[in-house]
């Protein structure tokens, strides 16, 4: 009997999903949800987000694992107004916030931190996290649009944005050009063809699927 190679998908975390309390974990990408108005959601889209100059946890941009934290911003508009972005967020370096570290609480970022993470104040509450590089964050999808024919022109923008982006593009500092992850350590990201395909993979890819040989 023989075999035929068809390519891996990690589960678990790999599906970046967390539990409500459960920390998230540096150099790990995560679901993540960001409400704007209806009026902003093209330029994000095109041109990345805008650091709020403040808030809770200070300069930012901030998003939650809690898609009901998301559906209440901007506060200040009805919902029909409202647009929920899914995101994929890399975190990078997280800080969490608690009673032993509120001095922290808006300075998380000049010590070295790149997200800072505020735990639900209840059981079952919405987390909070505030990123300080708007480059850590890509929009994958909507996840709450109360008018279809904006929905469907803001997803198609997704689309076109996201076939932009390519493997070759450059890495941030410390990640796997490939894997996208933290290559730290360096030598355990070994780069080489995949024996079923030949495509260049990292054993750390979350997914991989063998391309159909020629």
């Amino acid at each position: 009997m023989s075999l035929t190679f068809n390519g891996w998908e990690t589960l678990g975390e790999g599906k970046r999903r967390l539990k409500p309390g459960q920390a998230p974990k540096r150099g790990q990408g995560y679901t993540m949800f960001h409400g704007t108005h209806k009026s902003n959601a093209n330029a994000i889209i095109t041109s990345g987000f805008k650091p709020s100059a403040g808030g809770t946890l200070g300069p930012g941009v901030y998003c939650s694992r809690d898609i009901n934290k998301a559906m209440g911003y901007p506060a200040s508009c009805p919902s029909n107004d409202r647009v929920v972005f899914r995101l994929l967020v890399r975190v990078g370096k997280v800080k969490k916030i608690d009673g032993q570290s509120m001095s922290l609480l808006r300075t998380w970022h000049q010590n070295g931190y790149d997200t800072a993470w505020l735990p639900p104040s209840t059981p079952g509450g919405p987390e909070e996290d505030c990123v300080w590089d708007p480059k850590r964050l890509t929009v994958v999808g909507i996840e709450h649009c109360t008018d279809t024919t904006a929905k469907n022109e803001l997803e198609k923008l997704i689309k076109k944005q996201r076939k932009g982006v390519t493997a070759s593009a450059t890495p941030r500092q410390g990640e796997c050009k490939t894997c996208g992850k933290y290559a730290q350590p360096q030598s355990a990201h070994v780069l080489e063809n995949c024996w079923g395909c030949g495509t260049l993979i990292c054993p750390f890819m979350d997914k991989h699927v063998c391309r159909s040989k020629k």
